[in-house]
């Protein structure tokens, strides 16, 4: 699934490529993709006709484009959801679920999803907030590239909680726009096995986490994020390439950039974790 990097990679194509731009059409062509909509597929497309699309917006893992009606176009890309503004002359993709054709009859944008298990919908903004947060992403913490995020108090309430850090770490509500691959990215670079409780960690460790966590993110995003496969495209159908780099997710037999002893991969929580099993020393049971 896209997480943080690969989310603003797609943000700041569609902010440069999309805001300011009128809708003229809106052409449904899966009924998955709208589910979220309460009016389904016509209501979906009669909210965006006529609206002129603001700068795409960002929140963890989740997109909006602020319309010029007051309520937003609401995204999240979840295993396989793509957002692709394509000349209307490029044939359509196998697995496009929606389309948005413009007044300038320049490039359109659609949304393509292999597996469907993304989606779109248009929504009301969270009342009396500055920032015009979509209702149902307003429950998702700020994350580690946000401005407004909060260090202090994220280091205080993951030492609070009863939980191991890589839970916590993917706990949406905590800190946002962390999945599997970037949690073991940072814990890998911090030196901390996922199966840690977060009430043993010290408060400069937890810092460290927080700073590996922002510094890892910061540098996939550079380089486009991190695409294992074709599901993870930018609007531009491009490639990242931070999978290059990654020191511990996807490693397992290789040895640890640090120590030499070969990466280890567990099943967890329906996932997999890698990790160093000399760098990252597993916590003794009681």
């Amino acid at each position: 699934m896209p997480e943080l990097p690969e989310v603003e990679v797609v943000r700041r194509g569609l902010a440069r490529w999309v805001a300011g731009r009128t809708v003229a059409e809106v052409q449904v062509l899966h009924p998955r993709a709208v589910r979220r909509q309460p009016g389904g597929a016509a209501d979906f497309a009669a909210r965006l006709t006529g609206r002129t699309l603001g700068e795409a917006q960002r929140r963890g893992k989740y997109l909006w484009v602020p319309l010029d009606s007051g309520f937003s176009m609401v995204g999240h890309l979840g295993m396989s959801g793509q957002l692709l503004v394509q000349d209307p002359s490029v044939p359509d993709e196998t697995h496009l679920r929606v389309r948005l054709r413009f007044t300038d009859g320049a490039g359109e944008l659609r949304f393509v999803d292999q597996r469907t298990f993304g989606g779109l919908a248009v929504e009301e903004a969270e009342p009396e907030d500055p920032e015009a947060t979509p209702v149902s992403i307003a429950h998702i913490a700020r994350d580690p590239l946000d401005p407004r995020f909060d260090d202090a108090a994220f280091i205080s309430s993951l030492r609070a909680k009863r939980t191991t850090v890589k839970r916590a770490l993917l706990d949406q509500t905590l800190i946002s726009g962390v999945g599997n691959i970037y949690a073991d990215e940072s814990l890998w670079r911090a030196k901390l096995h996922h199966e840690r409780p977060t009430a043993t960690l010290t408060r400069p460790q937890a810092a460290l986490l927080l700073q590996h966590a922002r510094e890892v993110m910061s540098a996939a995003l550079a380089v486009g994020g991190t695409s294992f496969d074709s599901l993870y495209v930018n609007v531009n159908g491009e490639s990242g390439y931070f999978s290059r780099d990654l020191d511990a997710y996807g490693r397992e037999g290789e040895p640890c950039r640090r120590c030499g002893t070969p990466i280890r991969r567990v099943a967890w929580m329906n996932r997999s974790s890698y990790f160093c099993p000399r760098c990252q020393r597993a916590p003794r049971i009681r």
